[in-house]
């Protein structure tokens, strides 16, 4: 099933909750680091949706993280607010976009070896510390994260697999 040790830990599962109250308190001044170009910080992206029982639009910031020609996002404790709204609305726009455009079709990353490789991607793609973070907390990560692929849209349908995006 998976190549990774898993085990949860709640442990990390709390050190996750505080890092992300932390990030979502410090969000205006990311996203003012991330538009001026703040070195460390090339693989963060906007990503935009709707609330699933609202339907508002709703946005936040996250690590696109790149396996070979797709494109991931995800959570280290699994659940998410964000993640729950994305999968209900079944699309997500990314800023900045992509050469295909902002628009992405989602689908959950089951376990296996593409989930593996998306969780092994966390440890050199995520901003530091975080990549540490995820790297010593991986058999937790490998448990409880949930992860979506993102799929390239476009009016007349989905773009090809290999068409690079970013």
């Amino acid at each position: 099933m998976t190549s990774l040790t898993a085990r949860r830990s709640r442990v990390w599962s709390l050190v996750f909750r505080v890092s992300y109250r932390l990030i979502r308190l410090l969000d205006p001044l990311i996203r003012s680091w991330v538009a001026n170009g703040a070195p460390g910080l090339d693989g963060i992206v906007e990503l935009r949706t709707v609330g699933r029982r609202s339907g508002r639009p709703r946005r936040t910031l996250v690590t696109l993280l790149n396996v070979g020609e797709r494109f991931y996002v995800g959570h280290p404790n699994g659940e998410a607010e964000w993640l729950a709204n994305i999968l209900a609305a079944g699309w997500v726009d990314v800023d900045p976009p992509g050469a295909g455009g902002p628009r992405y079709s989602v689908d959950r990353v089951s376990p296996g070896a593409e989930r593996d490789a998306v969780i092994r991607a966390t440890w050199t793609q995520q901003p530091f510390p975080a990549n540490l973070l995820y790297r010593v907390a991986r058999r937790h990560v490998a448990a409880a994260g949930e992860y979506i692929r993102l799929t390239p849209t476009r009016a007349d349908g989905p773009l090809p697999a290999a068409t690079p995006v970013l």
